[in-house]
């Protein structure tokens, strides 16, 4: 079993609070997170905009053994996902995840290069963390 680990403090009301995440590797380090960043697009990190950074890796690491698996080996995936969150009653839910990709393979079979995306899309870790949310793709060779 694999176990990975990111932490967050957070100090304060939720508007005037303000708080900091870190992960295991010390890529973020006290990264600066608050209301403001979430809500009202002041520069900082927000848990969506983590969410999909951590989707967009895991997609593209799972289409580069999807395209392995189809005889096809990338240059490079470049993949975005955003990440739509929703006010519902009692709150907020991520409704839905789109993720935008484009790939660079030479010699691509543009049919098994779309199954490999949409085996990605259905297989990656993260994609299963969103059981009830709607994951789109827009897939296009380079």
């Amino acid at each position: 079993m694999i176990k990975k680990f990111g932490s967050a403090i957070w100090n304060g009301t939720i508007k005037g609070g303000s708080g900091i995440v870190s992960t295991e590797s010390g890529v973020l380090d006290k990264a600066q997170y608050g209301f403001k960043q979430r809500f009202e697009g002041e520069p900082g990190t927000n848990p969506e905009e983590l969410a999909g950074a951590a989707h967009a890796a895991c997609f593209s690491m799972a289409l580069s053994l999807q395209l392995e698996q189809a005889g096809m080996e990338a240059e490079e995936i470049s993949t975005k996902a955003t990440v739509a969150m929703d006010q519902v009653e009692g709150g907020f839910e991520i409704k839905s995840v789109h993720l935008d990709l484009t790939a660079k393979i030479p010699g691509a079979d543009e049919a098994k290069f779309k199954e490999a995306a949409e085996n990605a899309k259905a297989g990656c870790p993260i994609s299963k963390l969103y059981k009830g949310a709607d994951i789109t793709l827009d897939a296009k060779l380079a």
